[in-house]
């Protein structure tokens, strides 16, 4: 029997903590502080299923998109969510839940989209994802409920 793929509609949550220096003067997160949480969830993503440790291959960004619902007030933590939308070739696309970590009521206080696309460091040309990072990814992630 094989492993189990990463697939459409999996998840992945990370708790990011808002510091201080992350607000603005009304003591909201700053609009670009989503994007950012955004990355540090993807990087988490990428390093624990050991992209970075293989010199040839890394992701690339495509397309990152956010909506801002609601604001974020210091002090927060705030509950990044990412669910598999689609897989391709050389890319996977995943929509991103921004909530706070201990809200009993789950508001969904921003909404994301991005684009993760595999290349060759060397040429920057897309390369297709190997079924072992796909397999890694799908032990990593929640699968769909």
């Amino acid at each position: 029997m094989s492993e189990r793929l990463m697939q459409v509609g999996d998840s992945y949550e990370v708790d990011v903590p808002m510091r201080w220096a992350d607000a603005d003067m009304m003591q909201h997160l700053n609009n670009v502080m989503y994007f950012r949480y955004m990355e540090q969830a993807r990087v988490e993503l990428v390093d624990i299923c050991g992209i970075r440790e293989t010199p040839q291959y890394g992701f690339v960004v495509a397309h990152c998109s956010c909506d801002f619902l609601k604001p974020v007030l210091y002090p927060a933590t705030i509950r990044v969510r990412m669910v598999i939308e689609r897989v391709g070739r050389s890319s996977f696309d995943h929509q991103v839940e921004m909530r706070l970590a201990d809200d009993p009521e789950n508001t969904l206080y921003a909404t994301g989209r991005v684009v993760m696309v595999m290349v060759e460091k060397e040429t920057g040309r897309s390369v297709a994802l190997p079924e072992s990072l796909l397999t890694r990814l799908g032990r990593l992630m929640q699968p769909t409920a």
